[in-house]
């Protein structure tokens, strides 16, 4: 399995942490002060927790002394709570096609170039500290310790217009070492970072972001939209 296939608490946390961008429009940065870590994830918890589906266009890199020479990747990620469920879906149209979707009750992992899906109950997901989250049962300020950016993070992505945040997983278990994150004052997104517990760095650039894009009320299309069937020959794994 290539280096953008991913490990499975890894690509999980890729995609869910994306899913911080479903917040709805509230609060700004103060301009004129250095805004505390604190109060940025305070307006980012905010807004996730009213907003409803987003969608967005990606570019990933994954770099580091255990990954080889650097990976890139790209595609679209959706996100969508509607009905009592959280669903999301990531597509990776490079360097080969991905699938990594959820209904809300099954999580399925398809690699074109394996020629395989994995598939195994949402519960398994769950459990995952940063999953619970970002699908509504858990809270920043419970789950990791918000702290400023490292030096070598300021000095790599310095922009005036944006607050970088880091977030620590209390969790002794977890396989995250820390999460960068790039906010702009209107509480959006525009780079995750993520370093695993080997030095690992997988850095996404977030752009096209449509908030509430999706009719929650259209179940048939919610249905198609966050279910894959893979092609005819795939190798299906049940976990």
């Amino acid at each position: 399995m290539n280096l953008l296939s991913l490990p499975r608490l890894l690509a999980l946390s890729l995609f869910i942490l994306a899913a911080l961008m479903l917040l709805p429009e509230n609060g700004t940065a103060a301009e004129d002060s250095p805004e505390a870590p604190g109060a940025v994830a305070e307006r980012l918890q905010a807004r996730y927790d009213a907003m409803q589906s987003l969608s967005f266009t990606f570019a990933q890199t994954t770099e580091g002394q255990m990954a080889g020479r650097p990976r890139k990747g790209s595609g679209t990620a959706y996100f969508l709570k509607s009905g009592g469920l959280k669903r999301m879906r990531w597509n990776y149209d490079s360097p080969e096609e991905q699938v990594l979707v959820s209904d809300g009750t099954t999580f399925s992992m398809y690699f074109s170039n394996l020629q395989q899906m994995i598939v195994s109950p949402a519960e398994a997901i769950e459990e995952d500290m940063t999953y619970s989250f970002f699908t509504g049962s858990g809270k920043l300020s419970e789950d990791f310790s918000i702290l400023g950016p490292n030096k070598n993070v300021i000095e790599e992505g310095e922009d005036k217009d944006l607050r970088i945040i880091q977030l620590v997983p209390k969790s002794a278990e977890s396989q995250v070492q820390d999460i960068h994150l790039w906010v702009t004052a209107e509480s959006l997104i525009q780079r995750i970072e993520i370093r695993d517990q080997f030095d690992t760095r997988t850095i996404l650039t977030l752009s096209d972001i449509r908030e509430n894009f999706f009719d929650t009320a259209d179940e048939e299309a919610a249905a198609k939209l966050f279910t894959f069937k893979p092609p005819e020959g795939t190798e299906i794994i049940h976990e």
